[in-house]
């Protein structure tokens, strides 16, 4: 497994490359976090998928992670699907 995280505003955004079983690639899955105050203390989950783009196989960690932090600045800038 493979992470990276970025703040963008009051939000912070959760991405990782996981190596598909079985499979050649890498899946990529973001986590978004809206944090509020304390980051610390007040953190609240504002979107997740774990299989985006259906379960696509990137050649690389890397492009998964691109892949996956692009989806989550997406996420916070449209503000579309998320729970918080």
């Amino acid at each position: 497994m493979h992470f990276a995280e970025v703040e963008t505003g009051d939000y912070r955004i959760y991405a990782g490359a996981i190596e598909r079983p079985r499979q050649f690639g890498y899946v990529a899955a973001v986590v978004v976090m809206r944090v509020e105050g304390s980051p610390a203390l007040n953190k609240r989950e504002a979107f997740r998928d774990e299989n985006l783009a259906g379960g696509y196989g990137w050649a690389t960690p890397a492009e998964a992670l691109r892949f996956a932090i692009s989806a989550g600045k997406e996420a916070v800038m449209c503000r579309i699907g998320m729970y918080a």
